[in-house]
């Protein structure tokens, strides 16, 4: 299942760089060389991470063995190709244990746990995708399911719709054309229209109900982080499974947990 498309052109870059005195060129391309891994289903090549990261063949040589060196890339362990280095997660744990939003998030999530069996996550919210930041598993699950740092798309899951339901109209729709809708499952609605009426019912409900649009057999709530302003940080995720829940029971059941969950995260910010 593809993961929505996380931007690492150098293209981007050179043209942030004619515009930026202060942008360093030499790191956007160790960054470009970091993100190669973003699609990858296994190890790369040093011409593969070239390619990904839209630089020369030398200068990924060179890249990446200054990131070998400081433990950010290492070498497969068939040696025939590279992966990310084991120092990439001591950056992951200070992203999260020094987000304010994570900090509150934490506690209340844990404390859900003690009246839902079913999944609950936490996700934060990037404009086309929210990035999932704590997981609390149920009894299924596949592999990428439970990682934290997984992104999925905000027009067609139920955080992400939670998400856009928070932003003004017109920003809303701004969003949902600019990514590439995507049908992940015979279900998904990849209608602009349509989607932007989901997001008015979310908007009057409170929360967000998606069934079999990102994964089928699949039903769950999500119900926005707002800060101050009224603008959106990340989402609570509840999924559930149809074999065992209907729609309406389901919403029923979890929608008041997720927003009293909400409630008291938002009082925080």
């Amino acid at each position: 299942m593809p993961d929505p498309k996380r931007p690492h052109s150098s293209v981007a870059s050179n043209f942030q760089a004619d515009a930026d005195r202060l942008f360093v060129r030499s790191a956007a391309r160790a960054i470009h060389v970091l993100s190669a891994f973003h699609d990858a289903d296994g190890p790369l090549s040093l011409t593969d991470i070239a390619a990904k990261a839209e630089i020369d063949r030398s200068a990924a040589q060179r890249l990446v063995h200054t990131l070998m060196s400081l433990g950010h890339i290492r070498r497969s362990a068939d040696d025939r190709g590279y992966l990310p280095g084991l120092r990439l997660l001591d950056h992951t744990h200070d992203t999260l244990r020094l987000d304010p939003v994570v900090q509150v998030a934490t506690p209340v999530i844990l404390e859900m746990r003690k009246s839902l069996s079913e999944r609950i996550d936490f996700s934060l919210y990037d404009e086309t995708r929210v990035i999932y930041a704590l997981r609390m598993q149920s009894k299924r699950e596949t592999f990428y399911a439970t990682l934290v740092g997984h992104s999925v798309p905000t027009f067609c899951t139920a955080g992400g719709r939670a998400t856009l339901s928070a932003l003004p109209v017109a920003e809303a729709r701004e969003i949902i054309d600019r990514f590439p809708l995507h049908q992940y499952t015979s279900q998904t609605n990849i209608d602009p229209d349509s989607i932007m009426e989901r997001l008015e019912k979310a908007r009057r409900d409170g929360f967000a109900l998606v069934e079999n649009e990102f994964v089928m057999g699949e039903v769950a709530v999500g119900v926005p982080i707002l800060n101050r302003q009224g603008r959106p940080l990340g989402a609570i995720h509840i999924a559930g499974s149809l074999s065992e829940w209907s729609v309406e029971d389901f919403s029923r059941s979890t929608a008041p947990i997720a927003q009293e969950a909400a409630r008291a995260i938002n009082a925080s910010f």
